[in-house]
């Protein structure tokens, strides 16, 4: 598998994300075109969205808010994230 889409700077995990909003629950669906693909609930309006991405992405990672950021991609459904120092992750996608 290709692992191109994910990359480790020191403590600090950093990957690609292909989000679908309005979708019926928050979950990780796998891997989709280079990227991760998250389903969540919220609709792509006033940064709601995004809102709910850092939070669903620092409970799966178990970090604090704050230590996930949007390195680009804040007004796309391909974003790329930042997680430091992640205390758990999703072992298949991450090898």
């Amino acid at each position: 598998m290709s692992a191109n889409y994910y990359s480790w700077q020191g403590d600090t995990l950093t990957f690609n994300v292909f989000l679908q909003p309005k979708a019926s629950r928050n979950v990780l669906i796998g891997l989709h075109d280079n990227a991760i693909k998250i389903s969540l609930t919220s609709l792509p309006v006033d940064g709601e969205a995004n809102k709910q991405l850092i939070q669903f992405l620092a409970a799966l990672f178990q970090v604090k808010k704050s230590r996930v950021s949007i390195i680009f991609g804040e007004r796309n459904r391909r974003k790329r994230i930042s997680v430091c120092a992640p205390s758990q992750f999703p072992e298949e996608l991450f090898k």
